[in-house]
């Protein structure tokens, strides 16, 4: 059929409404799980310290009947620390933007400071959760946190640490890549490899637990990628794996390895959009803390025209009360 001659259709009207949803629809994910589930604690300056220690390699000890003992200087003790880095968003809104116009939503300025506070938290985890080492700043540079990555050092760096590199068949996934320590009142940052493709295992894992369990840790958690996640679900042993569940609890589903057993305890897996890709922490929570200087606030700047800002502003550190209780396995997929 054919339209009637002389119709007026909607392609000749000019006085039609926009048809808009009166909602928008938000995909922010906000998984920020190790901001989430380590201590909050308060510092009093741009450069926070603390000590951690170690006990001495138990030995057969025995001894000679009335025989005088022999004195030996104790292990030191490893004083370090790290430097608070400011974070922020700004935000400046025309006022023809917030009071003028008719917008999807309500309250242009409130929305704008709701986003900006979910992306100041996510930015604070990749911080967290970086390679980056720490900064003393200068005049005209910024203080820098050092990661939970770079914090946990090389088994052969001149402070020995707990990171592992996965291995298949003798090659190494880890060529070029550096894992360094602490060196005079900064925590090295980390170089990640470039050659060498090799996919993590369950005797990685078991590794990167039994290095953290010899040193006394007991990681209770598995933070990864998704690309990592993948291969840590196809982990074909873990069938033969069993976690005990209580009636209230839900059930994990088949074919994703949400809880690792194994001689050395028991880890959750969680995926992280914030870790790289080819790092898997293997983590004692309580031995990880937020240090905060300026705990994150909304403060109205001063108008300077016709226009509203708002500037979102914290300050803060990683603190590694001890990385020895905690182990990072690199398996590279570059």
């Amino acid at each position: 059929m054919t339209q009637v001659a002389g119709t007026t259709d909607t392609f000749d009207s000019a006085v039609l409404k926009e048809s808009l949803d009166s909602v928008i629809w938000d995909l922010f994910p906000m998984d920020t799980y190790f901001q989430n589930s380590i201590d909050k604690v308060n510092v009093t300056n741009t450069q926070h310290q603390w000590v951690f220690d170690t006990l001495a390699t138990a030995a057969l000890n025995k001894q000679v009947e009335g025989d005088d003992a022999s004195y030996t200087t104790l292990v030191t003790a490893q004083r370090v620390s790290n430097y608070t880095q400011i974070s922020w968003k700004a935000i400046v809104l025309s006022d023809t933007y917030t009071e003028g116009v008719n917008v999807v939503g309500q309250n242009p300025m409130g929305r704008a400071v709701m986003k900006a506070l979910k992306e100041y938290k996510r930015d604070v985890e990749v911080g967290l959760l970086g390679k980056q080492g720490s900064s003393a700043g200068a005049t005209a540079s910024a203080r820098a946190s050092g990661g939970a990555e770079a914090w946990i050092w090389g088994q052969g760096a001149d402070i020995p640490g707990n990171t592992v590199l996965a291995t298949t068949a003798g090659t190494g996934a880890n060529t070029t890549g550096t894992t360094p320590s602490y060196a005079s009142s900064v925590c090295v940052g980390v170089t990640a490899g470039t050659t060498g493709t090799v996919t993590v295992t369950l005797v990685n894992i078991q590794s990167a637990q039994e290095l953290a369990w010899l040193d006394g840790g007991e990681p209770g958690d598995i933070i990864c990628s998704s690309a990592q996640k993948k291969y840590i679900d196809g982990l074909t042993s873990l069938a033969t794996r069993m976690v005990d569940v209580d009636r209230t609890d839900k059930l994990s589903i088949q074919n994703s390895a949400n809880v690792i057993v194994t001689s050395f305890g028991t880890c959750k897996v969680i995926m992280s959009r914030y870790v790289h890709r080819g790092t898997i922490f293997v983590l004692d929570l309580q031995h990880w803390a937020l240090g905060q200087l300026r705990a994150p606030k909304v403060k109205e700047m001063a108008k300077t025209g016709d226009a509203t800002k708002n500037l979102i502003v914290g300050e803060a550190c990683l603190i590694a009360r001890n990385p020895n209780a905690s182990a990072c396995l690199k398996a590279y997929l570059e």
